[in-house]
């Protein structure tokens, strides 16, 4: 469907008009018209794809085990390295001051899928050797550990946690938090490295050669996975010092943390998902699913020459300049126990260069990837950001798209953002820090394609 709008341009409208021409046609700068169109009546197709293997780039940690019909059956475990101290407390602390240490996994509020009652138990095991790179959701620990590696193991539940704060430049963060014990040795063995051999604390890679990570596994129980996006070893240990302006010895009780597992760590959730058959049916239909963490994306072919053969007849000998290039896709809830909400972004990039975009840790640059956030409201996901992708095919391909600008891949990816803070020159902004394959929440969706509006609006200058 095409709508124009009529408005009458003076002379100086025309000259920046024709300064942001994406496609010039003519030369008069006489007063004229101009004429705003909007087309949107363009069909974008498209099909399901299994995708089972992520390439870890996860910020994340998602533990559990979940069976929900209408998704199905979901494990997740984790293998991570860790980022050392580089301080660590030695001045009147002695290896035998360290009294206990314990593992600390912190989820958001509300920060699981499932059921929060099950009984569960989270097992903590020592890495023997180093973490190879790259991993993927498929890696298989073993031989990485040995069950007698056991570092500890806890209950774990939505319901055993413990409330703590995290203050940031914004405010104060809540998490609920998880412990699970540790062995006092491996504090202390940590403190006994950092006084003999300090430079094994430069960086995460010298100090996984001494402690290669953990691996995190559900060894009990089912019925939920737990997103931990927050771990750290606390170390308790008792100092020795002199009260200020006194000779008065005394100690006190402290606590430090001694190493931490960040987004910049090397870790992976090794994922197992096991579809159920009511999705794969759907699937064999021909409905458009998308799932997280594996399961399915969809690949569309994208309408885009069809979009630049109709831009170029409507503008004729005219003038015309692309406003806006978009895409509105509507879901469709699927129906699942727990209520599994639709992936909260999505990415859309070149089939070509998805691999390449997600092993290069790319941020989305318009051109050949986009990403769009759900709208609960609208009950969509709307890419708004595709202007340059046309612009890059009218000026460097003359116009004509190439079967990798046609084929692309839409995939759910956890989105990582910064938020800079506000002063009195400049509003606070929100900055995309990190795209990967969403791994954080279990997620699932029907795109439905065959209601998908792709809407060009552009202006032209009629002679």
């Amino acid at each position: 469907m095409k709508h124009f709008f009529y408005s009458l341009l003076v002379l100086a409208a025309l000259l920046g008009f024709q300064s942001c021409t994406d496609e010039t046609i003519g030369s008069s700068l006489t007063d004229t018209r101009a004429a705003i169109i909007e087309d949107s009546s363009f069909v974008i197709t498209g099909h399901s794809v299994a995708n089972q293997r992520l390439l870890a780039r996860t910020s994340t940690q998602l533990v559990g085990l979940l069976k929900a019909d209408g998704y199905g059956t979901l494990s997740s475990e984790v293998v991570t390295q860790f980022i050392p101290s580089t301080i660590i407390d030695t001045t009147g602390v002695s290896v035998d001051m360290i009294d206990s240490c314990r593992l600390m996994l912190t989820i958001s509020p509300n920060g699981f899928t499932g059921d929060e009652q099950p009984p569960m138990r989270l097992s903590v095991y020592r890495l023997n050797k180093q973490l190879p790179t790259p991993l993927y959701s498929d890696f298989d620990p073993t031989g990485y550990y040995d069950e007698s590696d056991l570092l500890g193991s806890n209950a774990y539940s939505p319901k055993s946690t413990t409330t703590v704060y995290y203050e940031t430049s914004s405010g104060s963060i809540q998490y609920e938090a998880i412990y699970v014990p540790m062995p006092v040795s491996l504090a202390r063995e940590i403190q006994t490295e950092f006084r003999q051999h300090p430079e094994t604390f430069n960086s995460p890679s010298t100090f996984a050669k001494f402690f290669p990570g953990m691996y995190f596994k559900n060894s009990y129980g089912s019925g939920r996975v737990m997103n931990f996006n927050r771990t750290e070893l606390q170390v308790f240990y008792r100092k020795n010092t002199t009260v200020e302006g006194t000779e008065t010895d005394t100690t006190t009780n402290n606590m430090a943390t001694y190493m931490a597992a960040t987004p910049e760590t090397l870790q992976d959730n090794i994922i197992t998902l096991d579809v159920d058959a009511s999705v794969k049916e759907r699937v064999a239909s021909g409905e458009a699913i998308v799932m997280a963490p594996a399961g399915y994306e969809v690949q569309v072919r994208f309408p885009i020459q069809e979009i630049i053969n109709s831009f170029r007849s409507d503008v004729g000998d005219d003038l015309g300049v692309i406003n806006k290039l978009e895409l509105t896709i509507p879901v469709e809830d699927t129906g699942t126990a727990y209520d599994i909400a639709p992936p909260t972004n999505l990415l859309m990039v070149k089939t070509s260069k998805k691999e390449e975009f997600i092993a290069g840790d790319s941020l989305t640059n318009n051109k050949d990837s986009f990403y769009a956030t759900y709208s609960s409201t609208k009950r969509a996901y709307v890419f708004s950001g595709l202007r340059a992708y046309i612009l890059n095919i009218l000026t460097n391909q003359n116009g004509i798209a190439t079967e990798d600008d046609i084929n692309l891949t839409i995939t759910p990816v956890d989105v990582t953002t910064y938020t800079t803070q506000a002063s009195y020159y400049s509003a606070a902004q929100t900055v995309v820090t990190k795209i990967a394959p969403m791994v954080s929440v279990p997620a699932i969706t029907r795109l439905r394609l065959d209601k998908a509006k792709v809407k060009i609006t552009f202006s032209k200058q009629m002679m």
